[in-house]
C-alpha cells in the first residue's frame, strides 16, 4: 500500500472511529472546514458543525453501538475509495434493539489531507428491511432516495 493509501485509511480510520464513539466534533475536524458528509440515510451535511450535529443528534441519538470496519483503502492522495461493514442497533420506534448490518463503499475526496467531500453507496433497502419497516414506509424512503439520485443526475 503507497503512502497515500496509508494517510487515507489513517485518515478515515480517524473519523469512523470517532463517528462510532459520538465524537462529533473529532469526526468533523477530519474535515476541511466546508467539507461535506453526504449521508446514504440523512442526506448532506455542509460545514464542520453541521457534520458534528449529524454526528450527535442523528446517528447517536436515532442508534447505538456503532461498528465501522474498513478494507481495501486506496487512495492516489485526492480521491480514495475504502469497502466497509457497518452495523448499529438502532433505537427506532418499531425497531428499537434490532442490530443492524450493512456493507458499502465510501468514496472521499480529499483536500490539504483532509476530508473535502464524504459519499458512500450501499443498499439502503437491506437495512430498512432489518428494521421490520412497514412495506409502506420503505417504498416512501426509496422513492425519496429515488428522487435524490435523479436530481443528482441533471
Amino acid at each position: 500500500m503507497g503512502n497515500e493509501s496509508a494517510e487515507f485509511r489513517a485518515l478515515l480510520e480517524r473519523m469512523t472511529q470517532a463517528i462510532c464513539r459520538g465524537e462529533g466534533a473529532a469526526a468533523a475536524a477530519c474535515f476541511v472546514p466546508d467539507g461535506m458528509y453526504h449521508d446514504g440515510f440523512y442526506g448532506e451535511f455542509r460545514g464542520r458543525e453541521a457534520i458534528r450535529t449529524m454526528v450527535e443528534d442523528h446517528f447517536h441519538a436515532n442508534a447505538r453501538d456503532f461498528s465501522w470496519t474498513l478494507s481495501d483503502a486506496l487512495s492516489d492522495g485526492s480521491l480514495g475509495y475504502a469497502h466497509y461493514h457497518f452495523s448499529y442497533t438502532s433505537k427506532l420506534p418499531g425497531s428499537a434493539g434490532k442490530r443492524v448490518f450493512f456493507s458499502g463503499i465510501s468514496q472521499v475526496r480529499l483536500e490539504r489531507g483532509l476530508i473535502a467531500r464524504y459519499g458512500e453507496v450501499f443498499d439502503r433497502g437491506v437495512a430498512l428491511a432489518q428494521m421490520n419497516f412497514a412495506p409502506e414506509r420503505m417504498a416512501k424512503s426509496l422513492a425519496r432516495w429515488a428522487k435524490e439520485e435523479e436530481a443528482a443526475q441533471k
